[in-house]
């Protein structure tokens, strides 16, 4: 194998739950002092790998350096995104949420679940599911015949994933499918696949308000980041940003209906349910992606 292909080889095999595992604690310690970021070869001693080894890890995961990545983690990048976003995020979500006739039209078109399927708890509905390797480590991936409907990172535990997914859906039957759960996690995180058509449809269950907050988070792009505030906006209930909070603290469809993009208007965040690092890792994995694909080269 020449150098190239080796090359191309290495950027598109697939990261493992262990790869994964060293980015994020490299995030980690790049989140304790953003303004000084450590070294390329103190954050490869920790990985426990040599610098040469752990630059290629990280720029084939991220497509930039562990030094550029850093830029994204910081307060300031956060509140100039945050400003910056506003007409970008104007256009994206004036959707007319606000109005009741749109609640049913949410159920059906956008969660593609009726009220009255919402009281039910998915009674007699059939979830496949199936725990796979995804650029954020290791997840379970729930999925219906109408839809996907959970997604949560299981952080090495799938039993202990699957049982609070069973406690989601407790009327529901569940069956195994690790082939489906790859073929579903290859079109939500590979960038090559997941964007228009090919992107699954979803099918979330929750009240009014859980669904026009969720609705609006959908609309808002990639690499880009929003206030509570502003999505409060979004559905017409400006005084409600607490409430929003809420709302999207009990998203059930991690990444996917991006609560992760959800920021204080200062450029801080509150506690997320699947942890600081993993926030900011996605976060910078999708500035990094939409600022500078080119740069997926491991020179």
């Amino acid at each position: 194998m020449n150098a190239s292909a080796e090359i191309r080889s290495f950027l598109s095999a697939p990261l493992n739950a262990v790869d994964y595992a060293r980015v994020e604690a490299a995030i980690a310690h790049i989140l304790l002092r953003p303004e000084m970021p450590p070294s390329l070869e103190d954050l490869a001693k920790r990985a426990g790998l040599s610098a040469f080894h752990f630059q290629r890890l990280f720029k084939r995961w991220a497509g930039v350096s562990p030094k550029q990545f850093s830029s994204y983690l910081s307060v300031e990048y956060a509140k100039t995104a945050l400003e910056s976003a506003s007409p970008v995020l104007e256009a994206a979500l004036e959707t007319g949420l606000s109005g009741s006739s749109r609640l049913h039209d949410l159920f059906v078109s956008v969660e593609a679940m009726t009220p009255g399927e919402y009281k039910a708890q998915g009674r007699d509905l059939e979830i496949r599911y199936g725990a796979v390797d995804t650029p954020f480590g290791r997840g379970l991936i729930l999925t219906t015949p109408r839809g996907v409907c959970g997604i949560d990172f299981t952080d090495g535990d799938d039993k202990a994933a699957l049982d609070r997914a069973r406690l989601n859906w407790p009327l529901s039957r569940f069956e195994p499918d690790a082939v489906g759960a790859r073929e579903l996690a290859a079109r939500i995180f590979d960038k090559q696949t997941a964007s228009g058509p090919s992107r699954p449809p979803l099918l979330l269950r929750g009240t009014n308000f859980q669904l026009q907050v969720w609705s609006a988070l959908l609309r808002v792009p990639e690499g880009h980041i929003i206030s509570y505030g502003d999505i409060a906006k979004a559905i017409g209930k400006p005084a409600a940003a607490r409430a929003v909070g809420t709302a999207l603290a009990a998203n059930t469809l991690a990444y996917v209906v991006p609560c992760h993009r959800v920021l204080r208007a200062t450029g801080l965040f509150k506690s997320y349910r699947w942890g600081a690092a993993r926030r900011w890792a996605m976060l910078g994995w999708e500035a990094a992606q939409a600022e500078a694909p080119q740069r997926r080269s491991i020179l």
